[in-house]
């Protein structure tokens, strides 16, 4: 007999298949129980403010008689949806802003289609996120609002406040990337910094597919890890199912990675090759429309969030914002998760958003 054979005893064996089954059973039970609106995400109240194309603005209802008077424009990625940051009840960026005083909007940018092949990041950036402010600056009389970019969103603030600082009071960045060639970036492995520009060829990718897949990217990313997030976490759910708190948590999860929108052609190829390809960003060689990014222009107060774990966009590449922006203002909070914890960990949402009201709140006026 062989002997790692002779290390498993019969009752062991079937203790374990006993136990196995326990939870598939409860498991089972727990999924019976469950409707599709258990696992909804998106869940604090909110309504559409503005819409223009598939673009739309929502305003989240305050929870309290008298907000920031300077209210808060949320800026995520085109990269899945952006309700990462009101997940549920219990782990919501979005609400526990709101609960510490904070007027909060978010864009959403929807799902390109066919018709969308050629919009541009000059649509993106002067364009929808512009129109975005002037409208929220119109509806308070301002002339100034608070901007929050996040991963991508943050690089495309980053981008519109250098071109609109007059319109920017407060610029935050979360986990957002600066410097696109840090060698330790798992995603820069695909953008050429290791394996030379040639790498990818994007025009010939969207040439051939129009818009970019939402299954292709979701895919990629899936496979900067392809044990930790595309075996582990199934082998993992037996262990799951059989806690409903535990399996509604994986379910949001499941939801939110697969809800992918394709990425207009156009606006893909720019940005992949401008930033990831060529790090045009540092250089202060990128151009949206006619109009230059000089990060220089960035003299607001800036706030700069990072995960110190995080495999996407390394503390490096945040970290390097410091040297390109001429903020006489700027601070910079670290946390030790990944990137998906920023929007997850329990301790993190405790600790987050006060430190974003705070920052805010002591420069209101």
């Amino acid at each position: 007999m062989l002997p790692f054979l002779t290390q498993i005893r019969f009752e062991d064996a079937t203790h374990e298949y006993t136990e196995l089954t326990k939870k598939l059973v409860k498991g089972i039970e727990n999924l019976s129980r469950l409707r599709e609106e258990d696992i909804e995400i998106g869940v604090t109240p909110r309504e559409v403010v503005y819409q223009e194309d598939k673009v739309k603005l929502y305003r989240f209802k305050s929870v309290v008689k008298q907000p920031l008077s300077i209210p808060v424009l949320i800026v995520y990625a085109l990269v899945n949806r952006p309700f990462m940051v009101d997940l549920q009840e219990n782990r919501s960026l979005v609400a526990n802003l709101l609960k510490l005083g904070l007027d909060i909007y978010l864009i959403d940018w929807g799902y390109p289609t066919r018709a969308d092949r050629w919009l541009t990041l000059d649509d993106y950036i002067n364009g929808y996120i512009n129109n975005c402010v002037d409208f929220i600056r119109a509806k308070h009389d301002l002339d100034k609002i608070n901007l929050l970019g996040i991963c991508q969103g943050g690089t495309f603030s980053l981008c519109y406040s250098s071109i609109y600082p007059e319109k920017v009071k407060n610029l935050i960045v979360m986990v957002a990337p600066i410097d696109f060639q840090q060698t330790d970036a798992l995603l820069n492995m695909r953008g050429g910094c290791t394996l030379g520009s040639e790498a990818i060829d994007v025009d010939l990718m969207v040439k051939a597919l129009g818009n970019v897949p939402g299954d292709f990217l979701n895919l990629e990313f899936l496979m900067l890890k392809p044990h930790q997030l595309g075996i582990q976490k199934y082998l993992d759910f037996p262990e799951i199912v059989n806690s409903e708190d535990k399996l509604l948590n994986f379910l949001r999860m499941e939801k939110w990675i697969f809800d992918s929108p394709d990425q207009a052609g156009e606006a893909y190829c720019q940005f992949f090759k401008d930033f990831y390809q060529q790090n045009k960003l540092i250089e202060g060689k990128v151009i949206i429309g006619d109009k230059p990014v000089m990060l220089a222009n960035i003299t607001m107060p800036v706030l700069n969030l990072y995960a110190e774990k995080d495999h996407l966009v390394p503390p490096a590449s945040s970290l390097a914002l410091a040297k390109y922006v001429r903020a006489h203002d700027y601070t910079v909070q670290s946390f030790p998760v990944g990137h998906i914890g920023m929007y997850v960990s329990g301790k993190v949402q405790r600790d987050l958003p006060p430190v974003i009201a705070n920052w805010l709140q002591a420069r209101a006026t």
